[in-house]
């Protein structure tokens, strides 16, 4: 098979495109054709060799992704017969092999496609979608709600603004430069604001006439973050599941005492309860993109391409999730 290999921690450009062994399923195991590959920011921190909020891969080469939709071409001992052919989508955890043309992972962690989703939408729910369903838990929204979006135009605030939207809100949506704003309107933003302009925490002000923010969805941090909690209510919500504006593996997001809460993945975890909170939080994503509620916005590159890929999530030049099709 072909496949993206890291031979050496680095800069994008390490990230090599070849072939390679094909992988074998195990007991409890199958083996997935790939047909899209979720591309996660944090792997561009992993890439680089830091930690992060997940462990670097312990040994080197590597293939890097931990996100896949595909074909199931091959069982391992004690798969049932049933998976052979179906159209899956699965979450590797925190075992990569994603960027490639075929992926292995055990059959407890796999969910058949919705038939009205394709391979794409399907990877980007299973991975930014259950997270996007974990944020949500922390955040009874209605029509009373006045919603802020940090990074509107991204995978998980494009699904955030959706939600919000769904619940009856009022939601505003931050995105850099005039094509993402414009996006993010097109998304059914009630304001769609350039956060590149200094002047905007005053437009957002002007448009809600008074009115204060009641939740702010935070995954960017920083100057933006300090900015949009200015625009809460004295009884509002920070909720915090980031801080990609002081990049991933740097500092930390900005908090502030009373206001902002943290709802990284184990709390999202605990939150969603049962006997397999993950995989509950998945369930959730695909129900809604399947029933229509929820459409997630995918940027699609060739398998190829994963350095590119890399590359324009890193200067924020990607909008919606980003998945690699080989």
């Amino acid at each position: 098979m072909h496949a993206i290999r890291l031979h050496a921690f680095g800069p994008a450009e390490n990230l090599t495109y070849e072939r390679t062994e094909d992988p074998v399923p195990g007991p409890g195991q199958v083996r997935i054709a790939v047909r899209a590959a979720g591309v996660h920011l944090l792997d561009t921190a992993l890439r680089e060799g830091h930690q992060g909020p997940a462990p670097r891969p312990a040994a080197l080469p590597t293939v890097p992704g931990r996100e896949v939709a595909g074909t199931v071409e091959s069982l391992g001992e004690g798969v049932a017969g049933l998976w052979l052919g179906k159209r899956v989508v699965a979450h590797l955890g925190f075992a990569p092999g994603g960027y490639a043309e075929l992926a292995v992972t055990d059959v407890d962690r796999v969910h058949e496609i919705p038939a009205n989703l394709d391979f794409a939408q399907a990877v980007a729910m299973i991975g930014t979608g259950r997270t996007a369903m974990g944020i949500v838990q922390f955040a009874e929204l209605g029509p009373d709600s006045v919603v802020v979006v940090p990074a509107a135009a991204g995978g998980i605030g494009t699904l955030l603004v959706q939600y919000a939207k769904n619940a009856g809100a009022t939601v505003v949506g931050l995105a850099g430069g005039p094509e993402k704003t414009a996006r993010v309107q097109a998304n059914g933003a009630d304001l769609a604001v350039d956060y590149t302009d200094p002047s905007w925490p005053g437009k957002v002000r002007a448009f809600l006439g008074g009115r204060p923010a009641t939740v702010v969805f935070d995954g960017v941090g920083g100057e933006i973050a300090r900015e949009s909690v200015a625009l809460l209510d004295e009884n509002g919500r920070h909720i915090v599941f980031g801080w990609s504006g002081e990049g991933i593996h740097d500092g930390g997001p900005y908090l502030v005492d009373g206001v902002s809460e943290q709802v990284l993945g184990p709390v999202m975890a605990q939150k969603a309860g049962g006997p397999n909170p993950i995989r509950t939080l998945e369930l959730r994503a695909l129900a809604e993109a399947a029933a229509g509620r929820l459409t997630p916005a995918v940027q699609r590159f060739p398998l190829a391409e994963a350095a590119a890929a890399h590359r324009a999530l890193e200067t924020r030049g990607t909008t919606g999730k980003v998945v690699l099709e080989p």
